[in-house]
């Protein structure tokens, strides 16, 4: 079942890239008691999610967290190294949490899978923004096939 606006979010875990090595962080760690947007992609590095999707998020980080936004976490299905390396090439700095799904078992529990077989992709996670407060997905913007628009940093803004 696809999560909707009002659902709370399924319990989970990704795993960042600390200065210890690579950490899990729960759902819970993420989600319980913050204002979180949890964004998307379908892979670290491809062309829409490198050239639009990651920087937009980056450019407007300031004015998420004006809005009240305690964390902006991007998530793939991609190991820990390559979401790390992906996040130092976009300069997210501190401003964004890259959260490796590398198996897509949280893709999975929102429902929102996609099937890159044919690309050589394997199976991989939409292209999603999600407002998430205290666990509670408050907006959920998925993409259809081939689209960039309401996972799109200025569209989510202005859903705060």
């Amino acid at each position: 079942m696809t999560i909707k606006a009002g659902d709370k979010m399924p319990e989970g875990s990704f795993t960042r890239m600390t200065g210890d090595g690579p950490q899990k962080i729960t759902t819970e760690q993420l989600f319980a008691g913050k204002t979180v947007v949890l964004f998307s992609v379908p892979g670290a590095f491809t062309p829409t999610c490198d050239a639009k999707h990651l920087p937009g998020f980056v450019e407007l980080a300031d004015q998420f967290k004006a809005k009240g936004v305690d964390s902006i976490a991007c998530t793939a299905v991609n190991d820990v190294f390559v979401m790390n390396a992906w996040g130092k090439s976009g300069g997210v700095g501190d401003k964004i949490l890259m959260l490796a799904d590398g198996n897509g078992a949280y893709a999975k529990a929102l429902g929102l899978e996609l099937d890159a077989t044919k690309f050589g992709m394997g199976v991989r996670g939409q292209r999603f923004a999600l407002i998430v407060k205290n666990g509670v997905a408050s907006q959920v913007n998925i993409e259809g096939p081939g689209e960039f628009k309401v996972s799109a940093a200025d569209f989510v803004l202005k859903q705060l």
